[in-house]
């Protein structure tokens, strides 16, 4: 088990969608190389993250343990390939893909709680009872 995480993910715990990802992430992180840091508890402490809840709720953002910030696609890419999926990884990495992945991202990302109210509960539970 890593004692550091390479990468630390701050993300919106009250979104479904979002709330499946990070428990699918979460169950492929045996080796600890992932944190996970819900933006929308009490406890959050902006200025000690140096990421606004407002930033980290508009897009994902992670944190690699140099102390550099990504935001949106870079993320999943990085966490996946921390979680041992270098398949999505490397699709998620490909410049040529970015013109298209990223405005997509910012799309989904501004629209997930509307998505999350239609999709988001059964995601959620098929996360928790196939991803443990």
């Amino acid at each position: 088990m890593s004692l550091t995480p390479e990468l630390t993910l701050y993300y919106d715990g009250q979104c479904p969608l979002c709330q499946a990802e990070i428990h699918f992430l979460q169950s492929r992180n045996a080796q600890g190389k992932l944190a996970f840091i819900d933006v929308t508890k009490v406890d959050f402490d902006a200025p000690a993250h140096r990421i606004s809840c407002e930033a980290a709720m508009a897009q994902i953002h992670g944190r690699l343990a140099n102390g550099q910030t990504l935001v949106g696609v870079p993320v999943f890419a990085q966490a996946y390939q921390l979680a041992q999926l270098p398949v999505l990884s490397w699709i998620l990495s490909r410049p040529w893909l970015q013109p298209l992945l990223g405005p997509a991202y910012v799309l989904f990302a501004k629209h997930r709680h509307t998505l999350s109210r239609r999709f988001g509960p059964a995601l959620l539970r098929y996360s928790k009872r196939f991803f443990r």
